[in-house]
């Protein structure tokens, strides 16, 4: 099939961009790398009136540390992501679910906050933000602000931006200490999106308790998850008492919209899971405890 009919706009800076959706209203879509949009576009699954590039705007793009974090403008691409020392010494757990997005051909096109804002709870970068607590750099109408992970990812393919703003960057926290970090999931193949998976991040004290922790879920419900009650039950506990299967079911315990297809029921996927956040869980401890 062939996407209906839109007029294709590209604006040079971020004022023009927040300009053009403010005009053009809910019939405009933004496009960054085209990752998951053109190909709902092209199944008729999706249909915009406009499609505003912003892929030519310097500003969303760069890798930058500012204030003890570091910040990825939005339209910066995975592959940009993958090849930066500075994502694999400041944010280690970013580093490692990179490769598993998507192909290297989609890599090179498609961009960490299009994925962000696209919101797909199958997608590994909104499971990583959401773990380590990063913070969405906004644009609107109305001027700039930030939005904390928590609090941006609301619904299927939603988030609390409005039509008219425009994803500018990420920041994400950098952990430091004893830390471990992992990323765990099952696919059909390679390059498939999951049927289940698990980012962690853990840091330990000096006598191997649990000083923090984060477990982000993917393809776990209708929007990005987080594993907050597992998180709270280990926090503070030695890690010779932290059982990683324990782990993994108390991370699927409350799960609700877990989604169900031909590829697996939600039960099975709960069970998958569970066992990607054990796996994930003993690869960020090794880490940790080697580190």
């Amino acid at each position: 099939m062939k996407p209906v009919s839109f007029e294709y706009h590209v604006p040079e800076t971020i004022d023009d961009a927040t300009k053009l959706l403010a005009e053009l209203g809910d019939g405009a879509k933004v496009l960054a790398g085209g990752q998951s949009l053109i190909p709902m576009m092209a199944l008729r699954l999706a249909v915009f009136e406009h499609l505003v590039d912003v892929g030519r705007i310097a500003e969303l793009q760069g890798i930058e540390r500012r204030e003890g974090g570091l910040w990825i403008g939005a339209g910066t691409t995975a592959a940009t992501v993958e090849a930066s020392a500075d994502v694999a010494s400041m944010v280690p757990l970013l580093a490692k679910a990179t490769p598993l997005v998507g192909h290297f051909q989609i890599r090179n096109r498609g961009t960490l906050g299009g994925s962000i804002a696209h919101a797909d709870p199958a997608a590994e970068y909104p499971a990583v933000a959401l773990a380590l607590d990063a913070s969405m750099d906004v644009m609107g109408p109305k001027g700039r602000r930030t939005i904390a992970a928590r609090d941006f990812f609301e619904g299927h393919w939603s988030t609390t931006m409005e039509p008219d703003d425009l994803l500018v960057g990420v920041s994400f926290p950098v952990w430091s200490g004893r830390c471990g970090f992992a990323v765990e999931e099952f696919a059909r193949r390679h390059g498939d999106f999951s049927l289940a998976g698990a980012t962690v991040g853990v840091q330990l004290d000096g006598a191997d308790r649990v000083r923090r922790c984060a477990i982000g879920l993917i393809s776990l419900g209708s929007t990005p998850e987080r594993a907050g009650a597992a998180e709270t039950e280990i926090v503070g506990r030695p890690i010779t008492e932290v059982d990683p299967g324990e782990v993994g079911r108390l991370a699927v315990a409350g799960l609700e919209a877990v989604p169900a297809d031909l590829h697996g029921s939600a039960e099975y996927r709960k069970r998958v899971g569970a066992a990607m956040v054990a796996r994930a869980w003993t690869a960020a401890i090794t880490e940790a405890r080697d580190g």
